[in-house]
């Protein structure tokens, strides 16, 4: 992986873990559910006027509004909602990686080398050893949806490498279309239309800028650079970067929400990171490589 494509791996961790923080605010303020259409009603708009229309196939577009929007973040916002203290969601979310590198592998055929296995299940056993050692602070039901979020991701990345789309950010913007309706939807039924329609027209200045935050900062910004690398990449490559995602998380909850960091964390955070090195350095192609893709799927950006 080339050393700027590293560099905005690392930048889009950073962007993800100060925005669980930011999801813990907008929560005040908002059900969850509605948060999370509101998250891609700003990711979409006004975009979708000024991008044009995915190279996808549609049923790769809708599946993955689907996938990543209703699923995976309206789970990971109920969770939090449901007393999943934010940084360790960072943490738990990440069980992603390991998922993914084996969806890849049954659906792609991608075949990561054993270092790569070893270095994604060095960095889930460090994930699992921060979750042990915090687990008293979250409730059951918020580990369980967190955990069902991480494997929404998993899912979404491959939907992504499969699909073959040319143009990253047409395709999250105009899946960001998809989720609103089936989230609001949703957040009619279980907290109702008044409590809908209160929390929308009754919105603070904090919840407006999470929704900036998580809409434009976290989904334009981070999706759109992370469907690149794995268009560019292989899934293997790409998705064990976000093992870097709890760390800032933990550190963002520890600075502004004042969660404790324990040296037990620390230790954890530490095998994380040695998970990471060895999956990058076992990801460089030797000289005159090139990376292979699926059959009928085309690289997002020119390597």
């Amino acid at each position: 992986m080339r050393f700027p494509h590293r560099m905005q791996a690392v930048l889009v961790a950073a962007l993800w873990g100060v925005n669980f923080v930011v999801i813990e605010v907008g929560l005040r303020d908002l059900p969850p559910l509605v948060l999370t259409a509101l998250r891609f009603v700003a990711a979409a708009l006004p975009l979708v006027f000024l991008v044009p229309r995915p190279t996808a196939r549609l049923r790769y577009v809708l599946g993955y509004g689907i996938i990543l929007g209703v699923f995976k973040f309206g789970l990971l916002f109920v969770a939090i909602d449901a007393g999943m203290p934010p940084g360790l969601a960072s943490l738990v979310l990440q069980t992603q990686a390991l998922v993914s590198v084996m969806l890849a592998t049954a659906f792609l055929g991608e075949r990561p080398s054993g270092t790569q296995l070893a270095g994604v299940l060095t960095g889930s056993a460090g994930i699992a050893l921060l979750a042990v050692g915090a687990g008293g602070h979250a409730t059951a039901i918020g580990f369980a949806l967190t955990l069902a979020a991480a494997g929404s991701w998993a899912l979404a990345n491959v939907v992504v490498r499969a699909s073959g789309e040319t143009r990253p950010l047409s395709l999250l913007v105009w899946s960001s279309l998809v989720p609103p309706l089936p989230l609001l939807g949703l957040a009619g039924v279980v907290d109702g239309p008044r409590v809908v329609f209160d929390a929308i027209t009754g919105m603070s200045w904090s919840a407006v800028l999470a929704v900036g935050y998580v809409g434009y900062l976290s989904t334009l910004v981070g999706w759109g650079i992370w469907n690149r690398l794995i268009g560019t990449y292989s899934v293997a490559r790409v998705a064990p970067f976000s093992l870097l995602v709890p760390i800032f998380g933990l550190a963002a909850a520890a600075l502004l929400l004042g969660e404790p960091i324990t040296w037990a964390e620390i230790v954890a955070g530490v095998v994380v990171l040695v998970g990471l090195a060895m999956v990058v350095r076992a990801a460089r192609p030797s000289p005159g490589h090139r990376e292979r893709h699926p059959r009928g799927s085309t690289p997002l950006v020119s390597r």
